[in-house]
C-alpha cells in the first residue's frame, strides 16, 4: 500500500496500536504490520518522528526501560491521547460510511433528479 496512504491516519494507527498498553517504537512497527496483516509497512523514519510529535502533544508519554543492555524508550497513551483515539475512530467511521456509499451505493440508489 502507498504510505500516501496511510499518511493522513499515521497518528490513529500509532494511538490504537499503544491502546492495550505501552510499546517501544519497533514493537509499534510490529504490531501495525501484523493488525494490517501486512499490508502497512511503517518505516522507522515515519514512525519516531511521529511518535515525538504525539508526546509533544501531550497524547503520550514514554519512559527509558532497560533490556539487559538494551535500553529503549517506551510509548503509552495519556487520557488525551485515549480522548484522541476516540475521535480519530468516530472520524473514520464517518468517513468510510460516506466513501463507501460513494462506491458502493444502495440498490436503487440513483442520482437525484435536478
Amino acid at each position: 500500500m502507498k504510505a500516501s496512504a496511510v499518511r493522513g491516519h499515521l497518528d490513529g494507527l500509532l494511538l490504537s496500536v499503544l491502546e492495550a498498553g505501552p510499546l517501544h517504537g519497533y514493537a509499534v512497527i510490529i504490531a501495525v504490520q501484523e493488525r494490517s496483516n501486512g499490508v502497512l509497512e511503517l518505516r522507522k523514519g515515519t514512525i519516531y518522528p511521529a511518535l515525538n510529535k504525539l508526546e509533544r502533544l501531550g497524547l503520550l508519554r514514554s519512559v527509558w526501560e532497560a533490556e539487559g543492555e538494551r535500553r529503549r524508550r517506551c510509548y503509552e497513551l495519556t487520557d488525551a491521547g485515549r480522548r484522541s483515539l476516540a475521535e480519530e475512530r468516530s472520524g473514520w467511521q464517518e468517513f468510510t460510511a460516506a466513501i463507501g456509499a460513494v462506491l458502493n451505493p444502495a440498490p436503487g440508489a440513483g442520482p437525484r433528479p435536478a
